[in-house]
């Protein structure tokens, strides 16, 4: 009995630490504050939401991730690398496709609950080879998600919106969401018309093949990203 009481605790402590929050702001390689200074605390912690919160408002930030003045706006330029890394030093764990979406704040991002348009600009899937090899996708062991802001991203505070889906229970219809929001204000000569523009939630449902997915074949569906085309830059 004390021996399989270990082994379910072990199995606790496993899970636990296969799970992530991207709340560490990085600009051009650079640490910016600490913990959730420019992020939005949510209140499920390091742990997943899943795919019942698709149809909700708390899929654009999270579950109790709301405005607060506890949390700073990060001025940055368009053409910066900006980067999202995991807490506490942990890794991205969990074989799955990541994204960034943005969203402008009609007055200010402090207050801003993204009720607003979206846009997507950056995803990262496989890198090579299919879905059944956790080392096949190009975010798996990574401490960060990090993109480039497209040079003509129109100036203005942004609500950023960063998004690992963790796939190994798709094919149970509970693929883990990792979402975390950022304030961002970006300074730069704008001129590009983002989109396509969209909604959340409206993003995704919970029987996209990218989401409702099964990687536990020898030879899985080729992978289908879910959600919008990434904005062109223009």
């Amino acid at each position: 009995m004390m021996m399989k009481s270990l082994l379910v605790l072990a199995g606790f402590a496993a899970s636990a630490q296969a799970h992530y929050i991207f709340n560490i702001l990085f600009v051009n390689g650079q640490k910016l504050g600490g913990e959730y200074t420019y992020v939005r605390r949510n209140s499920n912690s390091y742990n997943p939401a899943f795919p019942d919160i698709i149809p909700k408002n708390e899929m654009r930030c999270n579950v109790g991730a709301r405005p607060s003045a506890s949390v700073q706006t990060a001025t940055v330029k368009a053409g910066d690398k900006i980067g999202f890394k995991v807490f506490n030093n942990e890794l991205i764990e969990h074989p799955g496709p990541g994204f960034i979406y943005m969203s402008k704040a009609p007055n200010g991002v402090s207050t801003y609950e993204g009720d607003g348009d979206w846009f997507k600009v950056y995803e990262t899937g496989l890198c090579r080879g299919n879905a059944a090899s956790d080392g096949n996708w190009c975010s798996y062991n990574k401490d960060r998600l990090e993109f480039t802001i497209p040079q003509k991203t129109p100036p203005g505070e942004y609500l950023v919106r960063i998004e690992h889906i963790g796939l190994h229970e798709g094919h149970r219809n509970r693929a883990q969401f990792y979402i975390t929001c950022a304030q961002l204000k970006i300074e730069g000569p704008g001129g590009g018309t983002p989109a396509p523009l969209v909604k959340i939630p409206g993003i995704y449902s919970a029987n996209d093949p990218g989401i409702a997915y099964n990687k536990w074949t020898s030879n899985p569906a080729p992978y289908k990203i879910p959600g919008p085309a990434v904005w062109n830059g223009n």
